[in-house]
């Protein structure tokens, strides 16, 4: 991924890792925080950007192997449904029915 190393992450999202070292991050080794950070709270700039980084590819992967874990219910159905995402990976721990929180 060489548009990764010459990249760095918009000031812009910085809000959005508070409990990271925002500097310290790296588009490349991070690229699962970034993307969910950047699904769950961009804006419609920042999700250009996230797809013109990592392209529709690689957030199609992410929400397969990690979307059902690391986005609110809502949020991954809405990507799952808007990429056409079938198959994911499924948590091994049961969610009762009703419950809020994951």
């Amino acid at each position: 991924m060489e548009k990764t190393q010459q990249m760095r992450i918009p000031d812009r999202l910085r809000p959005r890792f508070q409990e990271y070292d925002f500097d310290a991050l790296s588009l490349q080794d991070d690229a699962n925080i970034v993307i969910q950070r950047t699904l769950e709270f961009g804006t419609w700039d920042d999700l250009r950007w996230l797809f013109e980084l990592y392209g529709s590819r690689r957030i199609r992967l992410f929400i397969r192997e990690h979307g059902e874990r690391w986005l609110k219910p809502v949020t991954f159905n809405y990507w799952r449904k808007l990429l056409q995402v079938r198959h994911c990976k499924t948590t091994v721990l049961p969610t009762p029915k009703g419950i809020l929180w994951r």
